[in-house]
């Protein structure tokens, strides 16, 4: 059975570096692995609804190996610490 990285425990704040870990069904997997910086930091109000804090925060991503800057923001859940995703 394959180990699935799991999204970080805490928020991501402005210079961490994450990979995105998406399902090949998702829309946006063409993203799938790339190793991104995390550029801003954005929040809104779905913890609250969920009872999840960290679904509070979403992010706006720059690749590390382009210096492309992403033109979609990703949820927390959808990345993964670089260490972990190793």
């Amino acid at each position: 059975m394959e180990d699935i990285p799991q999204p970080a425990s805490n928020p991501y704040e402005v210079g961490d570096r994450v990979k995105i870990y998406l399902s090949s069904e998702d829309p946006d997997s063409q993203y799938h692995d790339a190793v991104c910086e995390i550029i801003r930091v954005l929040t809104d109000g779905l913890g609250t609804e969920t009872g999840r804090p960290t679904d509070a925060y979403s992010y706006t991503l720059r690749r590390v190996e382009t210096g492309e800057n992403l033109p979609i923001s990703f949820r927390h859940q959808d990345l993964v610490p670089v260490d972990d995703a190793q």
